[in-house]
């Protein structure tokens, strides 16, 4: 077993955050706030230029690696733009082929376990999207028009799932439930590389502040509680590092766990999320929350990201049904401790 990238997808990541970098870097989130309808006009030239809709995740272990790496430098960046949702595109000739891109929902509709329906950061970029349910199920839905100002949505709109069709006797399904858990497991781990990417930058950009900011004469980064607070919140980001990297090799494997890892992978992303934003904003303090730092815009745009489509609470109920008693395979089974109800 070998988690590691390959060079090839190390170096595309890199190519990405520098053409990022040259489109605006942290401009770019600002200026689609402020201009919505300008949303994918800013973004999509760079990723055409990258050629990151020549990428197929379904198609052998380099492209999800590739893959994988363009989501973490479009989340380095808070990038205005659902990057792994639109790779995770069903590309098998399924009526669903033709849609905008992939998207993960915890239901179909409204409900006491399911939040307030179905939801995803995807207004203005198409009305029509690919959905799978958490327990496999694959679908169509349309995105409503956004309700709101990107400021305090993030883009977020609501999915209207299309009715299911009763099955037709004596004619073969589209797809089947390995199709969908297959989707599922892909279309959980991508948007966590987006999330690897944020917490990288929130933790470059703590350490630069309190190299930078000074008090009693030194550098806060020579105090010791300081010290250790960035300490434990970079164990959990190489923690959510090392776990997302198995979690693509046991999708690009086809993993019969490869949905229960993802799962796994989404709780540890968002455990360490909590602590490393908590962290980030203590270090910088009341300027973390204004919108002159950077930290205050990845740390917005990683909420959907947090939320969608279940929370830290949810994910850890949906995971521990899920894998009941047994538990979780592999070299991370200790990774996560969760109890039966």
């Amino acid at each position: 077993m070998n988690t590691e990238l390959s060079e090839e997808a190390v170096e595309f990541g890199r190519t990405a955050l520098r053409a990022f970098e040259a489109a605006g870097g942290d401009q770019l989130v600002q200026d689609a706030e402020r201009e919505p309808a300008r949303r994918a006009e800013l973004v999509e030239p760079v990723l055409d230029e990258l050629g990151a809709w020549e990428l197929d995740p379904r198609g052998g272990a380099d492209e999800l690696e590739a893959a994988a790496a363009l989501c973490k430098a479009a989340g380095w960046w808070a990038l205005p733009y659902p990057v792994a949702e639109r790779l995770c595109r069903p590309t098998d000739g399924s009526t669903d082929a033709s849609t905008e891109g992939l998207v993960v929902i915890a239901g179909t509709e409204p409900g006491p376990r399911s939040g307030p329906g179905p939801a995803a950061p995807v207004a203005g970029l198409g009305p029509r999207w690919s959905t799978v349910t958490l327990d496999g199920r694959r679908g169509l839905a349309t995105a409503a028009e956004p309700v709101g100002s990107p400021r305090y949505t993030a883009f977020v709109t609501e999915l209207i799932p299309d009715p299911i069709p009763a099955p037709v006797p004596d004619l073969p399904a589209i797809d089947g439930p390995a199709d969908g858990l297959a989707d599922l497991a892909l279309g959980l781990v991508l948007p966590c590389w987006t999330l690897l990417g944020m917490l990288d930058r929130a933790m470059e950009l703590a350490r630069a502040h309190v190299l930078a900011r000074e008090q009693f004469g030194q550098p806060l980064a020579r105090f010791q509680g300081v010290q250790f607070q960035l300490t434990d919140a970079e164990v959990e980001r190489v923690g959510v590092e090392e776990l997302a990297k198995y979690a693509l090799w046991a999708v690009a494997t086809g993993r019969p766990e490869a949905v229960d890892d993802a799962l796994a992978l989404r709780l540890a992303a968002l455990e360490a999320a909590d602590l490393v934003f908590r962290v980030t904003h203590q270090l910088h303090g009341a300027m973390g929350f204004c919108d002159e730092t950077t930290l205050s815009w990845i740390s917005r745009y990683s909420q959907p990201l947090r939320r969608l489509p279940l929370g830290q609470a949810a994910t850890r109920d949906h995971l521990t049904q899920r894998i009941g008693r047994i538990g979780l395979a592999g070299p991370f089974a200790t990774q996560l401790e969760v109890q039966p109800r």
